[in-house]
């Protein structure tokens, strides 16, 4: 067997040692852990390690790790305090991946088959879905969705810096959404499954500005016989577009409005 590592940012952000190949990694058949999990340290560890698998490859320089770590307000051994933090990411890599100083910047170059990073392969994975569900073969792009959502163990760079956190948590968390949405519809187009209302229904009341989402609820209750619901769902966006952005229902929520009102979603 190859040994090789598993690294997660989309929850606590960590590297585990594995059996297997790089294809069988983060949930893929035939995938054993060793249970190992190779230490990091603090946050701040974790926060260039985080930074640097997110780059993909690129260079990062200094100034951007330094910003990650600090803030606007970096202590006056900031740049000494990076690379310590740096060299101690060598270790646990356990020689998975090259961690290479480039000018004023660090770049980490994986070798090929022997790491596997849990937002590569959701954003793999949600594209497929999202590919499938276009091609109009919704079952599969509902296992796939729900595959790559399964990669997900709470909120992404859970352990990491502030400022690393605000930077760059609300892009992966837009795409998760996005691929709820991609699962919901799949999940739609093939019946409608158990709880799926319910589901929806919690998700807009935390996200009551994504109109997508609203449409997807209203459609699921017009499916479980629940018109009137639907159309209070409508009337309740409309004067929340209103009255915190000024603006009127979309095209699809206005859509999807006509259609619950003509009966057309039922089926």
């Amino acid at each position: 067997m190859t040994h090789f590592l598993e690294t997660t940012l989309l929850g606590p952000v960590r590297i585990r040692a594995a059996s297997g190949g790089a294809e069988n990694a983060l949930g893929g058949a035939g995938h054993a852990l060793d249970g190992a999990e190779n230490a990091l340290g603090g946050a701040k560890p974790r926060t260039v390690l985080a930074a640097l698998l997110l780059a993909e490859g690129r260079v990062v320089p200094d100034s951007r790790l330094i910003r990650a770590l600090w803030g606007e307000r970096p202590p006056a051994r900031s740049v000494a305090q990076l690379h310590t933090y740096a060299s101690r990411l060598r270790a646990p890599l356990d020689g998975a991946a090259r961690l290479e100083r480039v000018g004023r910047g660090y770049r980490l170059s994986t070798a090929p088959g022997q790491l596997s990073c849990d937002h590569r392969l959701f954003a793999e994975r949600a594209a497929l879905g999202g590919t499938l569900l276009r091609q109009g073969d919704a079952r599969r792009a509902a296992a796939v969705l729900r595959s790559a959502l399964g990669l997900w163990q709470g909120e992404a760079l859970a352990d990491t810096t502030e400022q690393l956190a605000q930077e760059e948590r609300p892009w992966l968390e837009e795409a998760r959404l996005t691929a709820l949405e991609d699962r919901a519809e799949a999940e739609l187009a093939g019946g409608l499954p158990h709880g799926l209302v319910a589901e929806l229904t919690r998700l807009v009341a935390r996200y009551p500005l994504r109109e997508r989402l609203r449409c997807l609820l209203m459609t699921a209750q017009c499916r479980a016989g629940q018109p009137a619901a639907a159309l209070l769902q409508f009337h309740s966006g409309r004067e929340l577009l209103a009255d915190r952005l000024g603006v009127d229902p979309g095209p699809l929520l206005t859509r999807t409005f006509q259609q619950a009102l003509a009966g057309e979603l039922a089926a």
